[in-house]
């Protein structure tokens, strides 16, 4: 077993921000991510989402992204370039493939993190795990049934292979707005379901951002499961919403009650026949790995104050809640960074016991 200061696990934007803003405070974190390579999430995306389609990417502490004036470069080569460039910049050694099975106490203040390629007893963890790994299902009725293929947006890959099909897409976010701006006009037909009505609006300043980062902050500090940002922010006029209302396809139709094999059906006796089931409805945390800690609440989320575990003062969670965006990662990994050097110094101020 490994011994050092502080682990980060995860090195998407959240990860490799709080690796920067630890060494800018003389920490030098043990990086640790399951993927092949750099680029985190962005690494699977659809080859079709290109850079222009692409909402409030951040650029990194310290490196500046470059700028691609075509914007039509796929996202999956753009960014995880760009990461690329940011470990070899910064001198950031991150080890990979490393798959985290578990983080549990161990001796003295020390957490322990297992995974594949070893074990490391650290004094501070910085979880950056993200969402992606976990797309989300709901449940309806029938769905077992169903005689078409229904995916999650995580295996979306573009239009092409729902030519002349009948397509339902669920959700009320940026993946629906992408799929439903492609598929319109190769698909036979295309529909849209949302539990609530869709929000348009072309005035997210900054205030209104601080607004919905408070809203996701006061839920994790209550231990409740966090709001996705984006999920409660509306939907700003993008390039993919904008194609989509081109293409009419934004006709917002209410959820359906349950799937039958044809396609779907709501209580009232309507029905809609759907070859195919996109389910853009979005992704949980990834935080599996941390069960042994006992974190969850009543409410079922972590109580979290800014990036600090509340249970766990060796824990920062960052990409949760407030920082699960490109919008809160940087200004998250600069205040778990500054945790963490406040926890060190408090640990080696105790007495041994």
């Amino acid at each position: 077993m490994e011994e050092s200061e502080v682990v980060v696990i995860g090195a998407g934007q959240a990860g490799l921000s709080s690796a920067y803003f630890l060494r800018r405070l003389g920490l030098e974190p043990v990086v640790l991510d399951a993927a092949e390579g750099p680029g985190g999430a962005w690494r699977h995306r659809s080859p079709t989402l290109t850079m222009d389609k692409v909402h409030g990417i951040f650029d990194l502490p310290g490196l500046r992204r470059p700028p691609d004036r075509a914007g039509r470069r796929p996202a999956a080569e753009v960014v995880p370039g760009y990461y690329a460039d940011y470990e070899r910049e910064q001198g950031l050694e991150v080890l990979r493939p490393v798959r985290v099975a578990s983080v549990r106490r161990g001796h003295g203040d020390r957490l322990v993190v297992s995974g594949d390629a070893g074990e490391w007893a650290a004094r501070a963890v910085v979880n950056a795990t993200g969402t992606w790994t976990r797309p989300y299902w709901p449940y309806y009725p029938g769905a077992a049934g169903f005689r078409g293929r229904a995916l999650h947006y995580v295996s979306y890959r573009g239009p092409g292979e729902f030519a002349g099909r009948h397509v339902a897409v669920v959700g009320g976010g940026a993946s629906a707005m992408h799929v439903l701006s492609e598929t319109a006009g190769v698909a036979a037909t295309t529909a849209w379901f949302t539990r609530r009505p869709p929000l348009f609006r072309d005035d997210f300043d900054e205030g209104a951002r601080r607004e919905v980062v408070a809203m996701v902050e006061e839920r994790v500090r209550a231990g409740l499961p966090p709001q996705s940002v984006v999920g409660v922010t509306g939907l700003p006029y993008t390039t993919v919403v904008r194609e989509a209302l081109a293409k009419g396809a934004l006709d917002r139709l209410p959820m359906f009650d349950r799937i039958t094999e044809h396609g779907v059906a709501w209580d009232d006796g309507r029905t809609l026949e759907a070859d195919t089931i996109i389910w853009a409805t979005g992704f949980r945390s990834a935080l599996d790995h941390l069960a042994p800690l006992r974190l969850r609440e009543q409410g079922g989320g972590i109580m979290v104050d800014g990036t600090q575990v509340v249970k766990e003062p060796a824990l920062q969670l960052v990409g949760y809640g407030p920082s699960a965006s490109t919008i809160g990662a940087n200004r998250a990994g600069r205040t778990a960074a500054r945790n963490v050097r406040r926890h060190l110094a408090g640990t080696r101020a105790r007495p041994a016991a």
